[in-house]
């Protein structure tokens, strides 16, 4: 990606079963998690409304928004509330000249061990850093009006072996390119750095509790970022808690 903060990743999907290392079932109980939620089980905003001609990107250290690209227009943020917590908040920023717009925030669940610097596979961790988003993909159809390449296929169906509650975690997957190669599906199973430093870090559904290094939001949520996020604005994410996005 031309940054220190971008790297490059993939995820394994092979005819319909699903090796995810990086996405997916968070652990085998389905337990769910109320944070973030109303009574009638839908997530809900945890920040003020929506802020307008911000000179910088709240909560964020000088030393990661300089991994930003001078060309990128959007930018999705990943809050987690602690270095070990699943619970998260995302918002999406678009820049208008020399400020920000910060245009939705949803809540979200991250790795269900939390994050970590150096993700390694298997470790249930969502990696920290500045990382573009390239690709999509899902089991269903894209959104009116999706912009970034999307790739459908059945072989993003979560295995019937999974608690049901996991079962449509994939209708719509958004890559982070971290070890990936970008320009392909989301399932493609490349790991330029090697797979012991894991992958298949995707935006997917939300299950209501923590992933296995993704990090998962509402299908209402989701279907925004399809429907908003555009290739031309060279959108990325910036993505850990509040800790490490401080500094």
């Amino acid at each position: 990606m031309g940054t220190p903060g971008f790297v490059r990743t993939a995820v394994v999907v092979t005819a319909g079963m699903a090796l995810l290392t990086g996405c997916g079932l968070a652990d085998g109980s389905g337990n769910r998690s109320s944070a973030g939620r109303d009574g009638s089980g839908v997530h809900t905003t945890r920040t003020p409304a929506p802020g307008t001609d911000l000179k910088r990107i709240p909560g964020v250290r000088a030393g990661l928004l300089a991994h930003i690209p001078e060309t990128s227009r959007q930018v999705v943020t990943v809050h987690g509330e602690g270095v070990n917590s699943a619970d998260s908040r995302v918002s999406l920023y678009t820049r208008h000249g020399d400020t920000w717009d910060r245009t939705r925030t949803w809540a979200a669940h991250n790795g269900k061990r939390g994050w970590t610097t150096r993700h390694r596979e298997g470790d249930k961790r969502s990696p920290v850093g500045v990382f573009g988003l390239s690709d999509a993909g899902g089991v269903l159809a894209p959104p009116s009006g999706t912009g970034l390449p999307y790739h459908r296929s059945g072989g993003f169906a979560a295995p019937r072996s999974w608690p049901r509650t996991h079962w449509h975690d994939f209708d719509y997957v958004i890559a982070i390119d971290y070890n990936r190669v970008t320009g392909r599906s989301p399932a493609d199973p490349a790991r330029p750095q090697g797979q012991e430093r894991g992958g298949s870090i995707w935006l997917h559904l939300d299950h209501g509790s923590g992933t296995s290094g993704c990090v998962s939001l509402s299908k209402p949520a989701m279907t925004y970022l399809l429907r908003t996020l555009e290739p031309a604005a060279k959108p990325v994410v910036v993505m850990g808690d509040g800790k490490h996005l401080r500094g």
